[in-house]
């Protein structure tokens, strides 16, 4: 009998090792895609999160497109086409970006401390999981809801601001045709000495000679001179084509950045500038939630960053405090703003691949993209080792 059962257990022993070691993973700290898809589901069913993503992101760009599109429609003469540049740049930094890093966050505290708040952490423990894994799987079912959001709210916005831009560049209350070099902007100048001599700003140096008369542009586009002053028939043709095109080259510089609508190439790179800027409001956020435990003082404190501490921090430069702001991730994002949108904070013109506006705290590109993995990172250790370390 004894043979007997030896041999029984060899075999099972044998039939064992032919199958495979069964294996319990339930210890591994990387996450399942059924782990993944729950937590998915979990934040997907929150409905007020949800409907707070979906206004966000997509309800208040695509509302005040449709107001202009409504407007311009109605009375095109009162008001200018819904897409261009100008709306495309001010919806991307004044809108889009700041508040998208603000829902993501207020998401990432929601998905941090959920289970904690709701008294389902002791349960997920239960079932034997790593804690590990049950934060990761965080991190994917938050970016599958919010980058996608972000995506569709800025494909809206893309494809208003091309197909319904501007037929016609009015610069300075002057219509003017786009993109010319400056040798072309001479010469359409030279055509055009009214408009540009009465339309376009200008500032000549002291002892330069010009014989610019005082006129501007009515509303009518009549050419309007004041009481006493001499008219423009007091000034030789020949003088005033040479003045517009003194004025054309000193306004060059401030014109080539006026465009009738976004190119690709900077739709391209401010689309992926906002989805950064949502991932790092997830992700930071998610680690705030799940270090404090719960989500209200959380979400006040990224609010705070965001609207307050980051644009004081990245233009009040502090002598011994520098290196200091050069650690706010706010700044470093502001320094990676592709180049052709106004300053997210204000006080100065967008940034270009690091040079961010000449206003900001000095930061180098590198630097810049260092802080951003520096807090990504941080942030997500903090949070694991809380999720790791508390009691159930």
């Amino acid at each position: 009998m004894t043979t007997a059962s030896t041999s029984a257990t060899s075999a099972a022993g044998v039939a064992t090792s032919r199958n495979g070691p069964t294996r319990d993973r339930r210890g591994s700290w990387i996450p399942t895609g059924a782990m993944i898809s729950t937590r998915f589901m979990e934040l997907r069913k929150r409905r007020g999160l949800m409907a707070a993503l979906v206004v966000v992101n997509i309800g208040v760009p695509s509302i005040f497109l449709l107001i202009r599109l409504i407007m311009h429609a109605v009375a095109p003469k009162s008001y200018g086409p819904a897409g261009g540049y100008d709306i495309f740049t001010a919806l991307v930094a004044g809108v889009m970006y700041v508040f998208g890093f603000i829902v993501a966050a207020t998401l990432g505290c929601t998905a941090g401390s959920v289970d904690l708040t709701e008294g389902m952490f002791r349960h997920l423990v239960i079932t034997g999981r790593s804690r590990l894994a049950l934060y990761f799987a965080r991190i994917p079912a938050g970016l599958a809801i919010i980058v996608p959001m972000v995506a569709a709210g800025f494909t809206i916005v893309c494809a208003v601001c091309v197909f319904a831009a501007p037929t016609k560049l009015d610069y300075q209350g002057v219509t003017v045709p786009a993109g010319l070099s400056m040798k072309g902007l001479e010469t359409w100048a030279a055509a055009h000495p009214k408009e540009v001599v009465c339309g376009l700003s200008f500032q000549f140096k002291q002892g330069q000679q010009t014989s610019i008369p005082s006129c501007f542009i009515d509303q009518k586009g009549q050419f309007v001179t004041p009481p006493g002053a001499p008219g423009l028939h007091s000034v030789p043709l020949a003088t005033l084509k040479a003045d517009a095109v003194t004025i054309a080259k000193q306004d060059y510089a401030d014109y080539s950045t006026h465009f009738l609508r976004p190119s690709t190439s900077l739709m391209i790179k401010a689309g992926l500038w906002i989805e950064l800027e949502a991932i790092i409001g997830l992700i930071v956020g998610l680690g705030l939630g799940s270090l404090m435990g719960q989500r209200t003082v959380s979400v006040i404190l990224m609010i705070v960053l965001e609207v307050i501490l980051t644009p004081i921090l990245s233009h009040s430069v502090i002598p011994h405090l520098i290196n200091v702001q050069r650690g706010v991730v706010g700044l470093a994002t502001a320094h990676l703003e592709p180049g052709g949108l106004p300053h997210v904070f204000g006080g100065g013109g967008g940034g270009g691949g690091g040079g961010g506006g000449s206003s900001l705290v000095p930061e180098s590109t590198t630097v810049a993209v260092y802080v951003i993995v520096g807090w990504l990172v941080v942030w997500t250790g903090l949070g694991a080792w809380r999720m790791a370390k508390r009691d159930t």
